[in-house]
């Protein structure tokens, strides 16, 4: 079989079983682990997939800059922003996630909302602005321009001074077994550090995000309140996600 061919197979397989183990692969198609090894890492140099240990997984298709994640599922995260500004309740402490599903959330909180928002993305902020009954409050560090956030240390000083009620955690990964994952590492630590400063963590997650894996965990899924997902998405990843014990809600 050519290098191709293997390449594709290895695809294949990815999308239809959502993970896979290279001794399995190798074993399939008659060649040495070293073989598939390498051809993982040429895919997941590729972008194609998120090598782990001992096979991969699918990779993120929401790994891409603002810009572009921007043109990926318009409709799906315009029903996840419904939902989530929805769960937003008058005088409470609420952290917003950078992001397109972030924007989103903000263009549809109620005009006259009463309720403080916490955000460390510009953008974020300014769509925010937008509502003059809310209270902004705006994280600085340094801009990481791919996904419009500040990020650092100061970002994460910040963070520990903060008691909120909810934190809408914005992610490029969502799987069964590999939890919650980003792209970049110090996109990972901000998140980490929101976290463990909210009593309820939510991630709304575009189709492109669910059974997918970035390099950078961020926390297992155990530690969720709730996952929201868009309408028609997989019926069988849900229910793979909630065999976790996940409270997983489909948008309307």
């Amino acid at each position: 079989m050519l290098t191709t061919q293997r390449k594709q197979f290895i695809l294949g397989c990815l999308a239809r079983d959502g993970q896979l183990i290279a001794k399995d692969i190798s074993q399939q198609l008659g060649v040495s682990e070293d073989t598939i090894r390498r051809d993982l890492r040429e895919l997941a140099h590729a972008g194609k997939l998120q090598r782990v240990h001992g096979g991969a997984l699918p990779a993120s298709a929401a790994a891409g800059d603002l810009a572009l994640r921007q043109q990926i599922a318009p409709a799906d995260k315009l029903a996840l922003g419904r939902a989530g500004a929805a769960m937003v309740r008058p005088g409470q402490l609420v952290i917003l996630d950078g992001g397109t599903t972030a924007l989103q959330v903000a263009r549809h909180l109620p005009d006259g909302l009463r309720a403080t928002i916490v955000t460390h993305s510009p953008t974020v902020a300014v769509e925010l602005a937008r509502h003059p009954q809310l209270e902004i409050i705006m994280l600085g560090g340094r801009l990481f321009r791919h996904s419009m956030v500040n990020v650092g240390a100061a970002a994460i000083e910040a963070a520990a001074r903060l008691r909120a009620d909810l934190y809408f955690m914005g992610v490029t990964g969502v799987h069964p077994k590999a939890g919650l994952s980003t792209g970049d590492y110090e996109e990972a630590a901000v998140k980490r550090a929101l976290h463990e400063r909210a009593a309820e963590t939510v991630v709304l997650a575009s189709h492109e995000k669910l059974g997918a894996a970035s390099p950078f965990v961020v926390a297992p899924l155990r530690e969720l309140a709730a996952l929201v997902v868009p309408p028609r998405s997989p019926i069988k990843m849900i229910r793979a996600l909630r065999a976790t014990g996940l409270k997983v809600i489909v948008a309307d």
